[in-house]
């Protein structure tokens, strides 16, 4: 009996010791493939952005139109992170600051609809802020009166 406890101790003793082995390979191999994995992602970089990130917007009238190009031409060629309206609402009100902020605090603080629609609240914007479209529309109908 002696004898047989004897065998299966050393037989698991030797198991244990190439189990031991291939972990120590397996771990070394694992090692290598996180180093190759570094490598590769230094290698690989996202493109940059042609468009830069928007200036933030603080209620001046004048800077209205500007804010409104960066931020949707940033949008556009960042498609993927403004999926929805919410998204592109949100975006904006994180570059609000000053008067702006103050503006757009009691839509959050009702959970306003317009957070859900980028045009209604671009026109919100405009019409707080002084941006008529009304004169832009009424331009177009005198060219067109003219022809």
């Amino acid at each position: 009996m002696v004898d047989e406890l004897v065998l299966l101790l050393h037989a698991l003793l030797m198991r244990h010791r190439a189990l031991s082995i291939e972990n120590s390979q397996l771990m070394e191999q694992l090692r290598l493939l996180v180093c190759e994995r570094a490598t590769l992602l230094r290698q690989v970089r996202p493109p940059s952005c042609p468009v830069p990130f928007p200036e933030t917007f603080n209620g001046e009238s004048s800077r209205l139109p500007e804010f409104i190009v960066q931020t949707a031409s940033y949008m556009l060629v960042n498609e993927n992170r403004f999926c929805n309206d919410a998204m592109k609402v949100a975006f904006l009100i994180s570059l609000l600051t000053g008067e702006a902020e103050e503006w757009v605090v009691p839509y959050i603080e009702m959970d306003s609809p317009i957070l859900g629609d980028y045009r209604a609240f671009l026109d919100e914007m405009k019409q707080c802020f002084g941006w008529d479209d009304d004169d832009d529309d009424d331009d177009d109908e005198d060219e067109e009166d003219d022809y």
